[in-house]
């Protein structure tokens, strides 16, 4: 089976994550809360996936990021999601594909994906040396 590969960002702002809610037209996880992200495209690495992706979702420049961590998730494909914390970024934050996109407060992210939820509980594992 390939593998496709894609970054996923967490935008951290105090206490607080920014989590989408998958639109219902959506190939895969449709109308779940989850951490925003897309596919890695033909040769582009994941730095430059991830700042395409971010300013595609949320119509944002990240200015600091950090990788976090790589995890599986099964969906009608195997996807390899790398993850990244982003905490500093210009611009306005709007919804580009998703839904919606809404501020939760860390310790309660209502993220519904299984990968989701091990970066998260990878961020309060690590977060405080990145």
């Amino acid at each position: 089976m390939k593998v496709h590969e894609c970054v996923s960002f967490m935008l951290i702002e105090y206490d607080s994550v920014l989590l989408e809610k998958r639109s219902e037209i959506r190939e895969t996880d449709v109308g779940v809360i989850n951490i925003p992200g897309g596919h890695i495209e033909g040769d582009e690495s994941q730095a430059q996936a991830l700042f395409r992706e971010v300013s595609e979702e949320l119509n944002v420049s990240p200015k600091s990021y950090k990788y976090l961590c790589s995890l599986y998730h099964p969906t009608s494909e195997l996807q390899l999601i790398h993850y990244y914390v982003v905490d500093s970024w210009s611009g306005a934050i709007s919804a580009q594909e998703a839904e919606s996109v809404h501020w939760y407060p860390l310790l309660s992210a209502p993220v519904s994906i299984e990968a989701d939820k091990l970066a998260l509980a990878e961020f309060f594992r690590v977060g405080q040396y990145l």
